[in-house]
């Protein structure tokens, strides 16, 4: 299997987004994913090279990467030297990113034996669950789309969160990232951005104007992001199919680091029911 990581590719907005993919060079063209993390989250977190190795021995052409405002860089793609960043990030650059990486593996000559650039499908986690169903929406490269504990609304992780008078006076307001302790800052322009961009970012409407497969999958146990929100997905969309993982966390029982040689029975059992669905 033929693995390169952390190469640079350069996005919309100035900073550049650090991938990785994973695929048999075989010269044959495969199926695309394209893998999108959550919130606080990064391409390398627990076991998503497991899972990215899981995809590229069933003969997909697997693809992850850091949104280029996740607080990781170049040098230290992991965790979050670059809190500047972070505060700078919001939904409309994450949007961009995955656009810029669609547009990357669509042109890239080098991997043109190796793709094939009319099945590309996109798999979100979590927050990027919302952004893979916003660019399924908006780009019709994308055949297939899969939602793993995926958010249904953006807005009320948006507007209701904090004071908006003490964020717009101070500029920023801080978040604590439980894991690393440091103390994660959003900058006024999330809001704004949000505001100005509320359209492009109703998850609720891009849901319900899908025109292509879309493949649910949310554990009865997550606590992050309840169970009722994938079922309002699949209200929206009722052609969607819809799998719960019993037992699962928001994170289907991985942690980071992981240490482990496999992945937990809960993310194998993610990893089946996304290869059949995008088999089909």
């Amino acid at each position: 299997m033929k693995k390169v990581k952390n190469f640079s590719i350069k996005g919309k907005h100035q900073k550049p987004i650090v991938t990785d993919v994973f695929y048999k060079e075989d010269h044959q063209p495969k199926k695309v994913i394209i893998f999108c993390h959550g919130y606080k989250g990064f391409k390398d977190w627990g076991a998503w090279n497991l899972m990215a190795e899981e995809f590229a021995k069933a003969g997909f052409f697997f693809i992850k990467f850091n949104f280029s405002h996740n607080g990781g860089t170049l040098e230290q793609p992991i965790d979050f030297p670059d809190l500047d960043a972070f505060g700078n990030n919001n939904y409309s650059k994450e949007l961009d990113d995955l656009g810029t990486v669609i547009d990357w593996i669509s042109s890239k000559e080098n991997y043109k034996n190796e793709v094939d650039i009319n099945d590309i499908s996109i798999i979100g986690h979590s927050r990027g669950g919302g952004i893979v169903l916003l660019k399924s929406a908006e780009d019709i490269r994308v055949k297939k789309v899969i939602t793993l504990a995926g958010v249904c609304d953006f807005e009320k992780r948006t507007a209701t969160v904090g004071d908006l008078d003490q964020w717009k006076k101070e500029g920023v307001k801080y978040v604590l990232n439980g894991r690393t302790k440091q103390n994660m800052p959003h900058f006024y322009q999330f809001y704004e951005d949000f505001i100005q961009n509320k359209e492009r970012l109703n998850v609720r409407k891009a849901t319900e104007n899908l025109e292509i497969p879309h493949l649910i999958i949310h554990g009865n146990a997550d606590t992050s992001v309840l169970i009722n929100e994938a079922e309002s997905l699949k209200k929206w969309n009722l052609k969607s199919e819809f799998k719960i993982i019993e037992g699962a966390n928001h994170v289907f029982n991985v942690s980071h680091p992981w240490t482990k040689k496999s992945v937990s029975k809960e993310l194998l059992e993610v990893i089946d029911n996304c290869k059949t669905f995008l088999l089909k």
